[in-house]
């Protein structure tokens, strides 16, 4: 059973979402606006996931996904009736995890909630990655080289920790887009080289972990 913090004006929809879950035995904390839901976070120091609308009164749904996200990972859920590739890719730029577009069908939102519960639980059986020089921190969302502390957009950490969870395998450029970026991202796969190569300068000499596998995409790749 998981803690889950539903934030969206609509009435019945926040009802129909309750409802489904309820049914897989989850805890449900509702909150009309943005406000309320910041509010409602707070005061609730385990919640598990956040369904989060975008267009709210008073705070909207960027707001608290930007105040969220400056002390949490916990996963977050965008519900928008915008469609446009342009939010999609700010939604995940804030950090969002995932992006769906309304109307939805709520078995497909289910098969969200469950997918990212079942992601983040296996991310905190895991905690700490060292590579090398390279420390990762899931917990904390840090990453250091040699206990310097190095900055990453909220993407960039996410592809990392994907690269590095899947470490030895060839990943191709539309596995890593829909997996770090969401199964309805429709970018173009040059959005992946570029955040590899901003990435990699970040990195800096230990950019050479993340390997081009000509033609296809990239792996992970740890010297012996």
């Amino acid at each position: 059973m998981a803690k889950i913090l539903v934030v969206d004006d609509e009435v019945l929809l926040r009802n129909l979402i309750k409802d489904y879950l309820l049914k897989d035995n989850h805890e449900v904390i509702e909150a009309f606006d943005g406000k309320e839901g910041l509010s409602e976070y707070y005061k609730n120091d385990d919640i598990d996931l956040v369904l989060l609308d975008v267009m709210m009164p008073i705070y909207d749904g960027w707001t608290v996904l930007k105040e969220i996200r400056k002390s949490s990972d916990v996963p977050v859920i965008m519900l928008t009736a915008r469609s446009q590739d342009t939010d999609e890719l700010y939604g995940f730029e804030l950090g969002a995890n995932d992006y769906i577009t309304k109307p939805f069908k709520p078995n497909i939102l289910m098969a969200r909630v469950r997918a990212h519960l079942k992601k983040d639980e296996a991310g905190k059986n895991n905690e700490l990655l060292k590579f090398s020089d390279l420390i990762i921190d899931i917990t904390a969302r840090k990453i250091m080289i040699s206990d310097r502390v190095i900055e990453l957009s909220p993407k960039e950490y996410d592809l990392l920790i994907y690269l590095a969870e899947n470490k030895g395998s060839a990943l191709s450029r539309n596995q890593i887009l829909d997996n770090v970026w969401g199964f309805d991202y429709f970018g173009d796969l040059r959005t992946v080289d570029t955040h590899i190569k901003r990435l990699r300068i970040k990195l800096e000499d230990q950019s050479n972990l993340v390997q081009t596998v000509r033609g296809y995409g990239y792996r992970f790749e740890v010297e012996n």
